[in-house]
């Protein structure tokens, strides 16, 4: 009798101890084994949580604001709304952004919200470097686009990827290049929507470029998939911005899972009453 009821009580103890660790595990940080964020790389990070353009990482890369964004409550914590015309981010010169390099690995990600993705204008979401040498994500023609290029050293003239948006919705783009040299290769230019891998393109490393960069409209020339965006203070970007990263590694899909949480089923943290209701919206739409 007494090595039956032992046994029992052994049997109870050992699934209150695996329900114990269970718990421990849920609450424990997981990282991802294809993730290749490496905050040693780190170039800048803007959630506009305090309503300002400050740089919130180590680097504290602070913005200059342009116009009057306005801080409203965003798809994590605040955002910062831009009125298409006269409204953007100056982001300083930084040896981890244009003015250092080469960079055989750079992510770019914002989460954004266009009031208008049929303007008849390119709106630019982050632009950084020149007609040279640069990167840039924005809106055209219901399409979102990124585009990288270095048209000097090596000669990559560019590669220009898109994907459809809608108004008024909020999505999550990210711009990879990935292990990159100094000469032109397949599959080293890479676009990233709502953490899903959407093209891959011929590219490579980028050099130093000198103009200026920016969020919210060409600060100092870009290029577009059509050769526009020469030019200085044009192409304001009509919408909401939110959660700005620039880093020198090159994301995975761990990494943009991470980045998009809100999509998930079960949203963790700080977003999770905004991404809550920007599932319901997806869902009647």
């Amino acid at each position: 009798m007494f090595r039956v009821l032992t046994k029992g009580n052994d049997f109870k103890l050992v699934i209150l101890l695996s329900c114990i660790c269970l718990l421990i595990l849920a609450f424990l940080p997981v990282t991802p084994a294809d993730a290749q964020r490496d905050e040693n790389t780190v170039a800048g990070i803007w959630t506009f949580d305090d309503g300002t353009a400050n740089d919130t990482s180590p680097q504290k890369l602070n913005g200059i604001v342009v116009g009057k964004p306005e801080s409203v409550n965003g798809i994590a914590k605040k955002a910062l709304k831009f009125d298409g015309t006269s409204d953007g981010i100056k982001i300083p010169d930084s040896n981890r952004i244009n003015i250092g390099g080469p960079f055989p690995k750079r992510t770019v990600a914002a989460l954004f919200s266009c009031d208008n993705v049929n303007k008849n204008q390119k709106q630019v979401i982050f632009e950084e470097g020149g007609r040279t040498r640069g990167l840039v994500i924005y809106v055209f023609d219901g399409k979102v686009y990124v585009g990288g290029w270095n048209r000097a050293e090596y000669n990559w003239n560019g590669e220009w990827l898109s994907a459809d948006i809608k108004s008024d919705r909020w999505y999550h783009v990210g711009l990879v290049i990935r292990d990159a040299a100094g000469k032109v290769e397949k599959d080293k230019f890479e676009m990233w929507l709502d953490g899903k891998l959407i093209e891959k393109a011929d590219g490579g490393q980028l050099h130093a470029h000198g103009d200026d960069n920016a969020i919210g409209f060409v600060n100092q020339n870009a290029v577009y998939h059509d050769e526009g965006g020469a030019g200085t203070n044009i192409d304001f970007f009509g919408g909401l911005i939110d959660e700005v990263v620039i880093y020198g590694s090159s994301f995975n899909q761990g990494d943009f899972g991470e980045l998009t949480q809100p999509l998930s089923v079960e949203p963790q943290g700080k977003f999770t009453t905004t991404w809550a209701n920007m599932k319901a919206q997806r869902t009647q739409d």
